[in-house]
């Protein structure tokens, strides 16, 4: 049930807005639309209203929006010709069928200042509920600056320079202000004990895990269907207690664990209901979004979120700041393909999109809310990739045809589409072989 819940909601929303793109603009300049469908095929139900025929469709792999005289090399044409009506879309000029196809990828672009906009008005800014706790040291590695200062773990900060820390939060943004060259004096508390510890500020912000291990507990949240977690036997819910005998005080610290572990197997227990259970987890290579290896199994953390109001103006900007950032990482992930330094086994399909959503509808509104937002971001990025079928490929065919101030054939547009075609199901079908051999129990 959480599945079909998060198709409707990742995927079909997402779909609806890009196709709505379409259908918005072209409205605009006066194009006749046949058919605004959601998915392909056969029509499943729907309903009409003026000229258009809102429909489901069979196939719930994407949408079209059919237009009066569209191009007949184009797959969803409907292969009706052109009389040159003038609310036919190829009647109008190419910068506005230009516009027409660009507006669906710019809604999709523009979706996630929205979506978490929208959310953060209403609900507030969502941020691990960890930041509020005091700052109690645990698992301070001995090479780190503040060890060698001679702060261990149990002892709680304070004070940075003077000023009260009562929380993570506090100290945080603290640290985000100080400069390099800084000398950072720490105010420790060390069972009813004051201490005092020096750090240099570069020295401090050179450790990858300067305070230790964070506060977040070892609790199972998201578990990938497919990967070792989950055909080990590990379940949402699951307390991490040890692994391979080693304690465990924090999620950052099983972590650790699995990228060290080298493929061998992990000896697990876990505290289920009070129960404790033993497992064996194997873990499988695989590659992050720089193309570096790294050993997965397949599970996220579980933790509590907390809430900060933010008004309309903080929300805006928050909201566009995310998205450039993503945006920034998606194109980096693009380019790293691209070179070879990342493998299109990395791409999810349908399949995996769909088990990923209903995931995210377990974890909750944060959870469902970022996935929405990056599906849209991932839609409306590829949708412009110069790809025949897509909308670049209909961008770049129109910016060749007005460069040369004349149609291409209809025999060179339909070659055009038919290898565009021919690629994208070749992808699609590489892709969902490998979202499937991932969610069967024998893959490894």
């Amino acid at each position: 049930m959480d599945t079909l819940i998060g198709i409707f909601l990742v995927l079909g929303v997402m779909i609806l807005v890009h196709e709505w793109g379409h259908f918005i603009v072209a409205r605009f300049f006066g194009v006749r639309v046949d058919v605004f469908s959601i998915g392909f095929g056969p029509r499943l139900f729907g309903f009409k209203r003026g000229a258009t025929d809102y429909r489901i469709s069979a196939l719930p792999l994407g949408g079209y929006v059919r237009m009066a005289g569209q191009d007949l090399s184009e797959v969803d044409s409907g292969k009706v010709a052109p009389t040159g009506s003038p609310d036919e879309l190829m009647s109008k000029p190419r910068w506005q069928r230009a516009l027409i196809s660009f507006a669906g990828p710019a809604v999709n672009l523009l979706m996630p200042i929205v979506l978490l906009g929208g959310f953060f008005v209403l609900k507030g800014f969502p941020y691990p509920a960890y930041l509020d706790k005091p700052m109690v040291i645990q698992g301070l590695q001995k090479t780190s600056p503040l060890a060698k200062a001679g702060v261990s773990d149990g002892d709680r900060v304070v004070a940075i320079n003077n000023v009260p820390t009562p929380t993570w939060s506090k100290a945080d943004s603290l640290l985000a202000q100080v400069s390099p060259d800084a000398v950072l004096r720490f105010n420790i508390d060390r069972q009813g004990t004051q201490e005092v510890a020096e750090v240099k500020g570069a020295e401090f912000r050179s450790t990858d895990e300067p305070w230790g291990y964070l506060p977040v507990p070892p609790l199972v949240g998201q578990v990938s269907a497919g990967m070792p977690a989950k055909r080990a036997g590990l379940k949402r819910g699951d307390l991490i207690v040890s692994v391979n005998g080693t304690q465990l005080q924090a999620w950052q610290q099983f972590v650790d664990l699995i990228k060290l572990s080298k493929g061998e197997t992990l000896k697990t227990a876990i505290n289920r209901n009070g129960q404790i259970v033993n497992l064996e987890i194997h873990p499988i290579q695989d590659k992050d979004e720089r193309g570096q290896p790294v050993w997965r199994i397949g599970v996220g953390p579980g933790g509590e979120w907390a809430f900060r109001d933010m008004g309309f103006t903080a929300s805006v900007k928050e909201s566009s700041q995310e998205t450039v950032d993503a945006t920034g990482k998606l194109l980096g992930i693009l380019g790293r393909l691209f070179s070879g330094k990342l493998s299109i086994r990395q791409f999810q399909s349908f399949v995996g999109i769909a088990v990923q959503a209903g995931q995210a509808v377990q974890e909750g509104p944060v959870d469902v809310i970022n996935m929405m937002a990056m599906i849209s971001l991932n839609l409306g990025i590829l949708n412009l990739l110069p790809i025949p079928i897509l909308d670049g490929g209909n961008l770049l065919l129109l910016s060749l045809e007005g460069i040369r101030r004349r149609d291409f054939s209809l025999a060179f547009k339909e070659r055009f589409v038919q290898v565009g075609l021919v690629f994208l199901l070749a992808l699609l079908a590489f892709v969902m072989y490998n979202d499937v051999v991932r969610l069967l129990p024998s893959h490894s």
